[in-house]
């Protein structure tokens, strides 16, 4: 398992547009954390690279990982929430993809794709009109 300090996170809160109740527009309840991907001891090289791709749109230009929680009331279980989110990403990227192996279709679908094939193109071949169809 992967270890990163507190101190490679940054948190900001803002208000939040979700639950809240009356709190809603006096309380900053959402969580924004920010992750240095690139600058960071913690991760290895390849590891970073894959967490660039698994996190898309979240990432900034400069390597930074955005990602704002607002799912919850509390601005402490929204930050619980974004430490699990950035987890999650993280472990996902630490796997390696997998190896696609190469494989042939089998003799008997080969020959099913081809006995299809001759059936739709007799039924093909029999909408033509020949001579001697106006005899």
């Amino acid at each position: 398992m992967i270890e990163i300090g507190e101190n490679e996170l940054q948190f900001d809160y803002v208000r939040s547009a979700g639950p809240g109740g009356q709190n809603v527009n006096k309380v900053a309840t959402a969580v924004q954390l920010r992750f240095d991907v690139f600058r960071s001891p913690s991760l290895e090289p390849e590891i970073k690279e894959r967490l660039a791709k698994v996190a898309g749109s979240r990432m900034s230009d400069a390597g930074v990982l955005v990602i704002e929680a607002k799912r919850y009331r509390t601005q402490e279980q929204n930050r619980i929430d974004a430490i699990h989110r950035l987890q999650t990403l993280i472990e996902k990227a630490a796997r390696p993809p997998q190896e696609r192996k190469a494989t042939h279709p089998s003799a008997s679908s080969q020959a099913a794709r081809v006995a299809k094939k001759k059936q739709r193109g007799e039924v093909k071949r029999q909408r033509h009109l020949t001579s001697e169809d106006f005899e």
